[in-house]
């Protein structure tokens, strides 16, 4: 047995209850995207621009990965990722190899939830990280204190 995602449901308004009542119906968008009926045309979605820039750079991973995952198979994966992600080359090659694993899953996960901003999360936990190495983090041990250092409060 398949289980497939629920159906997609949007709260409606109507044209009309834009020009009305235009402060509740942009608080409701900024809460979730909106359609937005019309008589005299197709419905529209009103949602926040951050929302958009979302659902643009989900599409952006989601076609790097695609062709990543389709393209010269003979590769490892995380060497296809490395193509559109140079960043990930800066990552251990242990940490590569669980990036793409991880990336692919919580990219079939969150898509199968219709929940993408997960893998936008996860995405920049990763860039985050190979910054991080790239600024010298963790190139060394920490120092270890021998005793507790009081510092006034900020």
């Amino acid at each position: 047995m398949t289980l497939l995602a629920p159906p997609r449901t949007r709260r409606s308004v109507q044209s009309s209850d834009l020009s009305r009542h235009a402060k509740q119906v942009f608080a409701a968008a900024e809460e979730e995207p909106l359609e937005v009926t019309r008589r005299d045309g197709k419905p529209l979605v009103l949602t926040t621009k951050e929302r958009s820039d979302d659902d643009d750079a989900v599409l952006e991973i989601a076609a790097q990965l695609i062709a990543a995952v389709t393209v010269n198979e003979q590769l490892p994966l995380h060497d296809r990722l490395a193509v559109p992600y140079p960043w990930i080359k800066l990552l251990s090659r242990d940490d590569q190899k669980r990036f793409a694993r991880e990336i692919v899953d919580v990219a079939r996960g969150s898509f199968s939830l219709r929940q993408p901003r997960r893998l936008l999360l996860e995405m920049q936990a990763w860039r985050n990280s190979a910054e991080a190495i790239a600024a010298g983090w963790g190139a060394r041990d920490p120092e270890v204190l021998e005793a507790p250092v009081a510092v006034e409060r900020p």
